[in-house]
């Protein structure tokens, strides 16, 4: 979700609630368009992290720090000089646009109260932080914008600073309901499109979830609607300004399989409890969104090279298992060929001289056939040659046969490698694929490098139950898991014919409720190439029951003696062991 006016104006009650009064003690710049403000305020220290990045521009508290370059940017130094020591007096909000007013009371040079401003202008691309005076001209700023960049609003040192236009939008915390239905029907694009193009400081998802919490299909035609659907429209709409106005927040944060997709300020009603995490705080719901949504960008970026080795060496092997099924097609005619030379051999001497074919009983089918003939060749002779097509097509079938076995599971490993990559959670993670495409040939070692020291450990859960759940994140984990970490009464799960990780669950030797075989499903469904879908068929059965084959691939095994369930892949309700 984008940071919308909605977030800034929950931001900003959190820091009304916090800083007023407090003084401002240190100020840092850890990157050219971040800061780090230190203020001391009821006794506590609270770090204020503000970023004007183009990408992702924010601001809230946090417990963290960030080091700072030893010569500090001359923005930072301006700062420094004026408000080191100053006062917070208050924050706020323009209405409901993406920006936060610091208010600061400091002492000028001449011992004199003077009051400044600090803003911050979440706006993406064009975000900011501006310094200014009481008389609202601009003292300096991160970014400095001239009219060659913008002709609209230049953002220098000494102009008038000044709010720039939303498009026309309107201010929502000021609209009435006559308005709102005026404004909104007037525009034929889908309802939601026309209530955040409307009012600035709403994003998409805001606008769907009023659509949502109105009972209105936020794609349909805004110019469609009935007087009745406008009326639960508008009602919606202004029940959320009313959450907005005094300040009920509710900060969560939506989940899909683990991965967080959004998150707002308010309760978004449109997903289920079950996908959604509740925050005390919305900084801390930022510091936490922002560091998940990072790590996972991080591992993506990591992993790019490994993905690339593994779908290229996958594409070259499913190209030529194709080629190996085409030549096997090929060789099934090897039994005609041998059929043909038999029959040879025992009605050939009724064949005329010359002749191009040969009619005779198949004594293998009761059935007359007839016999292609070279007749340049005597009888004996075609029997030999096609003798010698049935040998040559046989030697292929066998060499084929065991051919595309190694092909297979070579397949098999690399689909494995490319599930493993899917659920790799660390950078640690990747270093053990690393480490197993480099064993298998995939990737060259370089020359007197060492193995790198392995870190990563398995995925640990906590059963509804009590029972400990262990989750492969590799092959090499896998087998771990399996063959020597796992006693032979433990339980082993594993997604059937879909690559996966292995699962284990600690029995204790005690018999475990039909609850915990159900969650291990679950985790075995979810850790799979199968997940998020709602049926999964699941194998599983006792440890003992499972072998490793003579020659397989690092976590490849044979089961004869096994359960099954179908189950699908939610593990919202399980507790992991960090």
């Amino acid at each position: 979700m984008a940071f919308d006016g909605i977030t800034v104006a929950s931001v900003v009650k959190e820091l009304n609630d916090s800083l007023p009064g407090g003084r401002i003690c240190k100020i840092a710049q850890p990157e050219s368009d971040e800061l780090l403000l230190t203020i001391k305020a009821n006794g506590c220290q609270r770090r204020l992290f503000i970023s004007a990045d183009a990408s992702l521009p924010l601001i809230y508290l946090t417990s963290g720090t960030k080091p700072s370059p030893m010569t500090a940017p001359g923005f930072c130094m301006l700062l420094r000089k004026h408000l080191q020591n100053g006062r917070i007096l208050q924050i706020t909000q323009p209405g409901l646009e993406r920006i936060v007013e610091i208010h600061i009371e400091h002492l000028d040079e001449m011992g004199d109260l003077r009051t400044k401003k600090l803003i911050i202008e979440i706006m993406g691309k064009h975000s900011n932080i501006i310094f200014t005076d009481e008389e609202n001209l601009i003292i300096d700023s991160i970014k400095h914008i001239s009219g060659m960049v913008s002709s609209f609003r230049e953002v220098l040192p000494g102009r008038p600073y000044f709010i720039p236009q939303t498009r026309e939008k309107l201010d929502p915390l000021s609209s009435d309901a006559g308005e709102f239905c005026t404004v909104i029907r007037a525009k034929g694009i889908p309802v939601f499109k026309a209530v955040y193009g409307s009012y600035t400081g709403l994003s998409p998802l805001a606008a769907q979830e009023i659509c949502y919490r109105g009972g209105i299909d936020g794609d349909v035609s805004a110019a469609s609607l009935s007087d009745e659907d406008m009326h639960r429209l508008s009602e919606a709409f202004s029940a959320m300004v009313r959450d907005i106005q005094a300040g009920s927040f509710l900060p969560n944060i939506v989940y899909e399989r683990n991965i967080p997709v959004e998150f707002s300020a308010l309760p978004l009603t449109m997903y289920a409890a079950g996908e959604k995490k509740e925050y005390s705080s919305i900084s801390s719901l930022l510091e936490t969104y922002y560091a998940q949504r990072n790590t996972l960008t991080r591992i993506r970026q990591k992993s790019a090279d490994l993905r690339r080795i593994v779908q290229t060496a996958l594409e070259r092997t499913v190209k030529k298992y194709d080629l190996q099924l085409i030549q096997m097609r090929d060789t099934e005619k090897r039994e005609k060929y041998r059929i043909y030379g038999e029959l040879l051999n025992t009605y050939g001497y009724h064949v005329e001289s010359g002749a191009k074919s040969m009619k005779a009983l198949n004594y293998y089918t009761d059935e007359e056939i007839t016999v292609p003939l070279d007749p340049t060749l005597t009888p004996s002779e075609n029997a030999q040659k096609y003798f010698a097509r049935y040998n040559k097509l046989k030697r292929t079938y066998e060499a084929l046969s065991e051919l595309t076995l190694e092909v297979q599971s070579e397949i098999a490993h690399l689909e494995s490698i490319s599930a493993s990559l899917d659920i790799a959670a660390a950078e640690e993670d990747l270093v053990q694929i690393r480490e197993e495409l480099t064993e298998s040939g995939y990737i060259r070692r370089k020359g007197g490098t060492k193995k790198t020291k392995i870190t990563s450990r398995p995925f640990h859960y906590i059963s509804s139950d009590g029972y400990h759940i262990y989750v492969g994140k590799n092959n090499y984990q896998n087998e771990e898991l399996t063959f020597k970490f796992a006693s032979g009464n433990d339980w082993w799960f594993h997604a059937k014919g879909i690559p996966g990780s292995h699962v284990i669950v600690k029995s204790e030797g005690q018999e475990m409720p039909d609850r915990t075989f159900e969650e291990a499903a679950r985790l075995a469904a979810y850790y799979s190439k199968a997940r998020g879908q709602e049926r999964v068929e699941i194998d599983y059965t006792e440890k003992k029951n499972v072998k490793k084959p003579s020659g397989g691939k690092p976590g490849f095994v044979v089961y004869y003696t096994n359960y099954s369930m179908v189950m699908d892949s939610d593990i919202g309700k399980l507790q992991q062991v960090q």
